[in-house]
C-alpha cells in the first residue's frame, strides 16, 4: 500500500508546515516553499492544512500507485498525466491501483505539490515530517526520493460500488490566494537606514533577476549593486524566512525555507509573509521588483489570505461530505 518511485525527479521531497521551536539549537523550520499550494492540495483531499505533501521540482519523478488513492495537485503546473492522459490541477482525483503518474512539461511555476487523502505513513522528527536534507532527518529517510523508493500510505481508497468519478467535479480557485500585483511587497529591515538613498530607491524601483544558484535555502538576486553610507560590522543574529540580506558585493539574497538560523549580513528588508507563496513559484532567470508597504498593510494582507484559505477548506469539506463520504470505505 504505497506509491513507488519509477523514475527519480530532480528534487522530490516530503514537506509539511515545518518544525518550529528549535532554531536556538541550529535547526531551521524548513517545510514547504509554498504554504498556500500545500493548503489547497490538502483542502481538496480533506486533510488538515499542514498535512505532509510531496514537493516536486521539474523535472519531477514518475510514480506508480500500488494501491488506489485520492490525490490533488496544486502549485506549479507540470502537465501531470495519469497513464498518459492529462489530469487537471486543483481538483480531487481518484487514482486506481497500477496507475502511473508522470509530469510531462513545465507550464508555469517552480514547485508542484501532491497531497494524498489521509497522508503518508512516515515517522516525524521533532514534531514534523519535513525533510531536513543537511542532517538527513525527517521526510523519507531524511533525503530526496530516489528510484525504487516506496512511499507508504496511511490508508488506501476503497469505494462501495463503482459510483466514484475519476475526477471530481469541483475546482479550487487559487488566483485570489496569491499576490497578483507584480511587485513583491516588503517591509524595511533593521539595516534599511544604512543604505544610501540611491540604493533605497534602486531597491524599490529597480528590477532584479533571480540567479541560477537559487534554491530552497535562498534566492540570489542579480541587479545594480546596492551601497551603504558606512561600513558596519554586523553581529550574527537570528534570522527568518523572507529576510533580504545585503551581501558584501552589494547583491541581495532572499532567505527561503531552508535558510540558516543565524546570519551576520545586514538585513535590508523583509518580504511580507503573504507574498512568500507567490515568490516560491519564481524560477531562476525571472525578474522581480519590490515595493515597500506598512506593517498594518502587511498584517491585513496576511489576514485576508488566511481567511480565503479557510473559506476554501470549508467549501472543500462540504463537497467531500456530499460527493465522497456517503459511499467511500477506507481500509488500512
Amino acid at each position: 500500500m504505497s506509491i513507488a518511485v519509477l523514475q527519480q525527479g530532480i528534487m522530490d521531497t516530503i514537506q509539511d508546515k515545518g518544525r518550529y521551536g528549535f532554531q536556538h539549537l541550529g535547526i531551521n523550520p524548513g517545510g514547504v516553499m509554498d504554504r498556500i499550494a500545500m493548503a489547497v492540495a490538502n483542502a481538496l483531499t480533506g486533510n488538515p492544512p499542514g498535512e505532509a505533501v510531496l514537493e516536486l521540482h521539474f523535472p519531477a519523478g514518475k510514480y506508480l500507485f500500488e494501491a488506489p488513492a485520492l490525490i490533488a495537485l496544486s502549485g506549479g503546473d507540470f502537465s501531470a498525466a495519469i497513464n498518459g492522459l492529462a489530469v487537471p490541477m486543483h481538483k480531487l482525483l481518484y487514482v486506481q491501483a497500477g496507475a502511473i503518474l508522470t509530469f510531462e512539461k513545465l507550464r508555469s511555476g517552480a514547485r508542484c505539490y501532491l497531497a494524498v487523502r489521509h497522508g503518508f505513513s512516515l515517522t516525524p522528527w521533532l514534531g514534523s515530517y519535513s525533510t531536513h536534507l543537511k542532517v538527513a532527518q525527517g521526510g523519507f529517510n531524511g533525503r530526496a526520493l530516489r528510484k525504487g523508493d516506496k512511499l507508504p500510505l496511511r490508508q488506501s481508497a476503497q469505494f462501495t460500488g463503482d459510483r466514484h468519478p475519476e475526477t471530481f467535479p469541483w475546482t479550487a480557485a487559487t488566483s485570489h490566494l496569491y499576490h497578483q500585483q507584480g511587485a513583491v511587497r516588503i517591509l524595511p529591515g533593521a539595516c534599511w537606514d544604512i543604505l544610501e538613498a540611491s540604493s533605497q530607491q534602486q531597491l524599490t524601483t529597480g528590477s532584479f533577476l533571480i540567479g541560477p544558484h537559487s534554491d530552497r535555502m535562498g534566492f540570489r538576486l542579480n541587479g545594480t549593486p546596492l551601497r551603504t553610507v558606512r561600513k558596519e560590522e554586523q553581529l550574527s543574529a537570528g534570522i527568518c524566512r523572507g529576510a533580504i540580506q545585503l551581501l558584501p558585493d552589494g547583491q541581495l539574497i532572499i532567505l527561503m525555507a531552508d535558510h540558516q538560523t543565524t546570519g551576520g549580513y545586514p538585513v535590508a528588508a523583509h518580504v511580507i509573509t503573504a507574498d512568500m507563496p507567490a515568490l516560491a513559484q519564481y524560477q531562476p532567470g525571472q525578474s522581480l521588483q519590490f515595493s515597500v508597504i506598512s506593517g498594518e498593510a502587511a498584517t491585513t494582507a496576511l489576514w485576508q489570505q488566511e481567511k480565503a484559505v479557510r473559506y476554501l477548506q470549508h467549501a472543500s469539506q462540504l463537497h467531500l461530505e456530499k460527493w465522497l463520504l456517503p459511499y467511500e470505505l477506507y481500509r488500512s
